[in-house]
């Protein structure tokens, strides 16, 4: 009973503290993290927030969260993207990964292979925080708005890329053998092969009546505990949670995809995220984020002139000085995908609480910082005006 009132509490702050974030274009999901970050002050709660019950529900929304990554993974989009998409995301990604990975080995004292795995995971975008500042400045139409958000399309390749590779790492460290891993994992692969062959198919799976839609969403429940389940055997059960996001998406008849996505997000955001978000505000070492707020800064700042000047060398005689500058700071935003990452690390023992906290209060000080620096350089250079005016 503990553990339901506590929650209770927990969604409402998360429902009052997110109607005020929204007032300044923060998504009302981190407001979760937030209330994660006081109890890790002060939290007279841990009986509860170190209950078996309460660590399983914030599972939960890890693999729900890796699920609808996959579920989102758009391969037809990607490969579509233009020459210019594609090597303006790889010299950034590149850029950054590489950069952090020296901040991360030599500040933290981290392996060269972890401190790959976590600059790489750093480096992706958060294009669902992007969505409504575009929005509002009518930019998602133009040819700025289109790159950034084909930039954070393209750049979900190099996070489900990175998940696979925590996972064999994560499986390695658990005791696993190397034989073991890759038989494992080849049977998770397997199982998404299986279901991508019933593509070929997808007209026949059209025929099937479905007596309506909360029956078949029972169905497409089971298939995603499947996937987890079987990969919790390898330590695997987030690369499942992934697979089975990628299989459904395309085995889903058209005509009720998004009816299903619908309810499947409304579970995810609705109850298990928020948990997510808490767990890792929770499991934050405020004292030593306090103690050394110029780490934060440090990443901060690599983030920034990496991310800005990889888009102004590779976008100025695309789009222009002004806009490859708003190409860099949009960038900068991190969101779900490298919170779950850095999560699974943490969880595993692969990284050390001190790295987890400065790499979680980065991305708190980037949540604010980006959108009003966004919406101020838009504001002041008239990017959405003057690309509108040149249409007229």
């Amino acid at each position: 009973m503990e553990l339901i009132l506590f929650l209770a509490g927990v969604f409402l702050l998360t429902f009052l503290l997110g109607r005020l974030l929204e007032k300044i274009r923060i998504p009302w999901i981190f407001s979760a993290l937030l209330i994660g970050l006081g109890l890790a002050a002060y939290n007279p709660f841990t009986e509860v927030t170190s209950s078996s019950s309460f660590i399983f529900l914030a599972k939960l929304g890890m693999f729900f969260l890796l699920f609808i990554i996959g579920f989102e993974l758009d391969i037809k989009k990607v490969l579509k993207s233009r020459s210019f998409i594609f090597k303006t995301t790889f010299v950034i990604i590149f850029t950054e990964t590489l950069f952090g990975t020296f901040l991360v080995h030599y500040v933290f004292g981290v392996s060269w292979l972890i401190s790959v795995l976590v600059a790489s995971s750093f480096a992706t975008v958060g294009e669902a925080v992007l969505l409504p500042i575009l929005d509002e400045f009518k930019l998602i139409k133009t040819r700025l708005g289109q790159t950034i958000l084909s930039i954070g399309v393209l750049d979900d390749v190099i996070e489900v890329l990175t998940i696979v590779v925590a996972s064999i790492i994560i499986g390695r460290s658990a005791g696993h053998t190397q034989f073991n891993i890759w038989i494992n994992l080849l049977i998770l692969f397997s199982l998404f092969g299986l279901v991508f062959i019933l593509v070929k198919f997808r007209e026949h799976l059209r025929l099937f009546k479905y007596k309506d839609i909360p029956s078949f969403f029972i169905l497409v429940m089971f298939f995603i505990f499947l996937f987890i389940g079987i990969g919790q055997f390898v330590e695997s059960a987030a690369l499942g949670a992934l697979l089975a996001g990628i299989a459904l998406k395309n085995i889903i008849p058209d005509k009720i995809l998004k009816l299903v996505d619908s309810e499947i997000r409304m579970m995810a955001y609705g109850f298990f995220a928020p948990i997510f978000f808490l767990w890792v505000g929770i499991d934050t070492d405020i004292g030593y984020v306090l103690k050394f707020p110029l780490l934060i800064l440090l990443v901060m700042v690599m983030t920034k002139i990496t991310k800005i000047t990889s888009s102004y060398l590779m976008g100025r005689k695309v789009l222009g000085t002004k806009k490859s500058i708003i190409l860099g700071v949009s960038l900068c935003v991190k969101f779900s995908t490298s919170i779950v990452i850095i999560k699974l690390l943490f969880e595993n023992g692969l990284i050390q609480s001190n790295l987890y906290s400065i790499l979680i209060g980065t991305m708190i000080a980037f949540k604010f910082v980006v959108p009003f620096l966004l919406s101020y350089l838009i504001t002041r250079w008239k990017i959405g005006v003057s690309e509108i005016n040149s249409r007229n």
